[in-house]
């Protein structure tokens, strides 16, 4: 590794180290649990140095390889996040939800030579072929024969702080899926930004980790409070009244949710509701999309004033603003301030500043940008401009800095903390035999945040109503991007260039 110009004390940020550095203070204090399985701090470690050994001596993996990983949340999950980081070798967090087809094109995309999957996805691709991996390992079931052949560490690797962590995958306006290459300085400052601005990542707190690891949020709030000497009880499907229960009886100090997670959790039952009410919450944390003004005035009366952030950020550009708790009823339909350490700009089509209240695409820069995106150069010089990020949201800021997103550039929706891309949608309905033209929007749904409707042009004497979309759409895209609103109209309102005039299609919706 390339150490000219680099002070003698100069050392790489990885997350892999300050979990190391955790287990120094403490090794035998509990790091995560998950359902009856746990691991103390002296036993992650050991184990994350386990995959590293069996990734590089094992398998020949090393920095610039990438592998892959298709499961639920798990102990495992996060060692072999750990462990492959500090090997150098990226993992593309790929969600179980997708369908196999979609599955494998992400992995032959991010040319993955090693695929970690498990049960539920071992089954789902058994019969699927992938062009790069040529190893594939059933967590729930090789994992612990798989690191009982690694060798221990004679050292520990030194990995770039700049080259590249995890590859999550998002899509963009040609609704193909893009690898974001994720850098281990930009999540490492990360983690140290959330402690300051949230609170409740302390060695003494304790938080529970309910959103998918497979997500970038998911992830990063379920790292942190391991990185800082904390402790992180995982949960790998999201029942609300086991988060209640949890919450209460394991004395967390903070969670990180959706809007959807907090709209079943309010739904509960008011007398269960009185009856778990959480004691030592310190944080609790939105984001992934816009929560209701409805929602949260009854979480800040549910839980308490003082705690609730909602957060407004990007894959590419991390963390980008917070609406601290102080300002939750005070500044309706906002996302609060820049994140620390983070600077923003709203420009205009020309690249000059908005005014006050006016409406310009924002951009940010900051430590906590990604690198690009993988093999896709063009998108990268899209978004980069000498330094700042966009990912083509439009907002507008007010006389006293808040933020407030208006609007998506790119059409994207956002369904129960998922992003969704109407034209991969679109792409798949479109070769329906009956459907002609489509169109798929994101319309208001009060429990998903958003949901997806599905506008089509049939072939004459041909009927499309949503359960023919359903069947249609089941194995070729994820359930969570089959549109449940259905509408056949005469004609896809377009523009003289083509382009197809959603804002008309929302005011139809």
């Amino acid at each position: 590794m390339a150490t000219q110009g680099l002070p003698a004390t100069f050392q790489h940020l990885s997350m892999a180290g300050g979990v190391r550095a955790a287990a120094s203070r403490n090794p035998g204090k509990v790091a995560y649990r998950h359902g009856d399985k746990e691991r103390r701090y002296g036993e992650l470690v050991e184990r994350i140095d386990r995959v590293t050994a069996a990734l590089s001596a094992g398998l020949g993996l090393g920095p610039g390889d990438h592998a892959a990983i298709v499961a639920k949340n798990s102990i495992e999950y996060m060692e072999l996040i750990f462990g492959a980081s500090q090997a150098g070798v990226a993992l593309a967090t790929v969600n179980p939800r997708l369908a196999p087809a979609e599955i494998a094109a992400i992995c032959d995309d991010a040319q993955a030579k090693v695929l970690f999957v498990d049960a539920a996805s071992a089954d789902a691709v058994a019969d699927t072929d992938f062009a790069t991996v040529r190893r594939r390992f059933v967590i729930d079931h090789d994992m612990e024969d798989w690191l009982a052949t690694a060798k221990p560490l004679a050292t520990v690797p030194a990995v770039p702080e700049w080259s590249v962590f995890t590859i999550p995958y998002t899509s963009g306006t040609t609704g193909k899926p893009k690898g974001v290459l994720v850098p281990h300085r930009s999540r490492v400052l990360t983690l140290f930004g959330m402690a300051v601005e949230y609170g409740c990542y302390s060695p003494d707190d304790r938080f529970l980790a309910i959103a998918p690891m497979c997500h970038g949020a998911g992830l990063i709030f379920s790292l942190a409070p391991v990185f800082f000497g904390g402790y992180a009880e995982i949960m790998d499907r999201f029942d609300p009244e086991a988060v209640m229960r949890a919450l209460k009886d394991g004395d967390m100090t903070g969670f990180f949710g959706v809007p959807t997670h907090f709209h079943a959790m309010m739904s509960l039952d008011k007398s269960f509701l009185d009856a778990h009410r959480p004691a030592h919450l310190r944080s609790v944390i939105s984001n992934a999309a816009a929560l209701p003004q409805a929602m949260k005035e009854q979480l800040v009366d549910y839980f308490g004033e003082g705690l609730l952030h909602e957060t407004y950020g990007s894959t590419e550009a991390g963390i980008v603003t917070n609406l601290r708790p102080a300002d939750q009823l005070r500044k309706q339909a906002c996302v609060g301030q820049p994140f620390p350490c983070t600077e923003i700009e709203l420009r205009r089509d020309d690249g000059t500043l908005c005014a006050p209240d006016e409406v310009g695409e924002l951009f940010s820069t900051g430590p906590y940008l990604f690198n690009g995106y993988w093999q896709r150069d063009e998108a990268t010089a899209e978004a980069f401009h000498d330094g700042w990020v966009t990912v083509g949201d439009l907002a507008r800021r007010d006389a006293e800095g808040y933020l407030y997103i208006v609007d998506r550039k790119k059409d994207m929706v956002i369904s129960g903390g998922t992003n969704i891309y109407p034209r991969e949608v679109e792409e798949v309905l479109i070769k329906h035999p009956d459907v002609v033209d489509v169109a798929v929007i994101g319309v208001p749904d009060e429990r998903w945040g958003e949901r997806l409707k599905a506008f089509v042009v049939t072939s004459p004497g041909a009927t499309v109503d949503t359960d023919a979309v359903e069947a249609y759409c089941e194995g070729r895209i994820s359930r969570i991007k089959t549109p449940k609103d259905v509408e056949v109209i005469a004609q896809i309102p377009r523009n003289a260039n083509g382009k197809v005039l959603k804002t008309e299609l929302r005011k139809r919706a």
